[in-house]
């Protein structure tokens, strides 16, 4: 009959101390076996072979059972391989049963004289002579729940009661962390499944969202208009690969946040994202901030210093207005961008390293390269793949989105609740913003520091008051800056200037000979096209375009103007643009 075990029988202290070792030598090995990373089965196979090594069993079977308590899983030893599930079957539904009920272990001396056995044929369990054999059993518990079983059998003789006592707590162990293992188990393929389908979920969503509207899911970045799609677009393309980008554009159009960008979309996505503005530091400095220092290397170097190209190593660096180097520095830079290594400064140990160069710049760099200012091997180096990022006055659909963003900024962090109004919205739609993103961004700002409302309204702004800075600034009119406020110079830029948003004062009459500007082009110092010529505008463009073979950007070229200024001019004098 079933016996239930519990301290009652007693081994020979001499007995009972070397099964106690054997125990802590047994548990401490199969711990390990089910610490391993490898399939269950395997796992459990492996447990039963140890357990024939420490304990007097002829047979083992491990069985975990599902929900409904039949058997999903079974692992034995001591038979033919597959044959472990056939005799599992074989036990009475009794017996199994007795031990998922009650959870505790159960122990049967004589199986054949047991009841739990009656009329089960058991001529295959034991040797052939008939000989009786013992079986003990004990649940395999997840929590307070029975998830399987652990039986082990042996052949009965006179010494085989005392060891029940020692073998059953020994069982009880294992048997727990069996049940800690599945548990473990169940939680990662959980996991797992649930990562997998997360993932495919991912993947059925980004193949459902076109091209236009993934746009908005880089970091960051803020915009819809066709122009920031293009940029966006090409930006996920090379940021595959390890070529040098250069991002062009006007100052204040976000080169740093596409190029944090490209470094998101790229395999080196997990490694650091250095960036250093090369116009704001001496050449002496630079160079040691790119490269680094030893200590002792100048006065103030007191220790050692890794330069920006150690910290980036196998990740990106960033380098802003790379245009602004020293002819000098530029020879040190190349050698870096052609070899990957350099010395630090007072250093002779050569160092290499793996970066992904992004530079970024708003000169205009061919020009500086025909006068001598910029190596050519330079400009070929980082211009692999140019990118030019579009001025605000190009993303008229983006404006609202970006102000809206900068809103919330503000009254995150001023812990306000203010809104736009659609007369505000107006306002900034009006706005060539020629300062870009960086203008409209301290345009918001202001205006929500000076509202007087929770509703943005259009008088809140600046311009409506006739204090709007930016267009005095851009217009190049020192009349109307505040007193005591002294304008600061106006700088002839590498490209044409927008238009602004506000009124300059009234031009004066433009005569037949005059340079060709186009509508609204603040500051003709800037679009100049060939002093002392005799031709009319209307010549000079006609000359340029027949040169160009009628493509607008290539007289823009020879002219010195912008794609959009020939456009204006071309609508200004009523030119028809050939078509071939």
């Amino acid at each position: 009959m079933g016996l239930e075990i519990g301290g009652s029988l007693s081994a020979p202290p001499a007995r009972a101390m070397v099964s106690g070792e054997t125990a802590l030598v047994g548990i401490y090995e199969i711990s390990k076996l089910l610490a391993s990373p490898n399939r269950l089965e395997s796992v459990l196979a492996g447990v039963l072979t140890l357990l024939s090594s420490f304990l007097d069993m002829r047979h083992g079977l491990i069985a975990l059972l599902d929900a409904k308590g039949s058997p999903e899983v079974v692992v034995g030893s001591g038979w033919s391989e597959g044959a472990a599930k056939v005799f599992f079957d074989r036990l009475p539904e009794r017996a199994v049963g007795q031990i998922v009920a009650t959870k505790m272990p159960v122990v049967i001396e004589d199986v054949a004289a047991s009841p739990l056995f009656e009329g089960v044929d058991l001529s295959e369990w034991g040797p052939q002579d008939g000989q009786s054999f013992s079986m003990i059993g004990v649940p395999i518990k997840d929590g307070d729940a029975v998830v399987g079983t652990l039986t082990v059998d042996r052949a009965r003789n006179s010494r085989s009661s005392v060891l029940f006592d020692h073998d059953v707590r020994f069982l009880t162990m294992i048997a727990n962390l069996v049940g800690q293992t599945l548990r473990l188990h169940k939680l990662i393929a959980r996991d797992r499944e649930r990562l997998m389908q997360e993932s495919a979920w991912r993947e059925k969503a980004d193949r459902a969202i076109p091209p236009e509207v993934k746009a908005e899911r880089l970091k960051g970045i803020v915009g819809d208009s066709p122009a920031v799609r293009a940029v966006i677009e090409k930006i996920r393309i090379v940021a595959k690969a390890k070529s040098t980008v250069l991002l062009r554009g006007e100052s204040g159009t976000g080169k740093e946040l596409f190029a944090a960008a490209i470094h998101d979309q790229s395999p080196r996505r997990n490694k650091p994202f250095v960036k250093l503005n090369c116009a704001a530091l001496p050449e002496s400095v630079l160079e040691s901030e790119l490269f680094g220092h030893e200590r002792g290397a100048f006065t103030g170097a007191a220790n050692l210093r890794k330069g920006r190209f150690e910290l980036a190593d196998g990740g990106t660096l960033f380098l802003d207005e790379i245009g602004e180097i020293t002819p000098a520095f530029q020879a040190k830079l190349l050698r870096v961008l052609q070899e990957g290594e350099f010395e630090r400064v007072g250093g002779t140990r050569t160092l290499k390293v793996d970066v992904r160069l992004v530079c970024a710049t708003n000169r205009n760099l061919e020009e500086a390269v025909q006068k001598g200012e910029f190596r050519a091997d330079l400009y070929y180096r980082i211009s692999v793949v140019p990118i030019f990022l579009p001025a605000l006055r190009e993303r008229k659909g983006d404006m609202e989105l970006l102000a809206t963003e900068f809103l919330r900024r503000f009254n995150s962090e001023q812990g306000g609740k203010l809104k736009f109004s659609e007369s505000a919205m107006d306002v900034l739609n009006e706005c060539g913003f020629p300062g870009n993103i960086r203008e409209l961004e301290n345009c918001v700002y202001r205006t929500a520091t000076l509202a007087g409302g929770e509703v943005i309204i259009d008088k809140d702004f600046s311009c409506r008051k006739d204090g709007c800075l930016s267009s005095i600034l851009w217009s190049g009119s020192t009349s109307k800056w505040p007193a005591g406020v002294t304008p600061l110079p106006i700088v002839a830029s590498q490209t044409p200037r927008p238009p602004v948003a506000q009124p300059a004062p009234a031009p004066a009459p433009v005569e037949a000979s005059a340079p060709i500007v186009g509508d609204a082009c603040p500051g003709a110092e800037n679009c100049t096209v060939i002093d002392k010529d005799p031709r009319t505008d209307y010549e000079k463009l006609v000359d340029a375009m027949e040169r160009a073979g009628w493509v607008k950007a290539k007289a823009a070229r020879l002219l010195g103007l912008t794609p959009r200024q020939i456009g204006y001019a071309l609508q200004k004098h009523g030119i028809e643009v050939k078509k071939f």
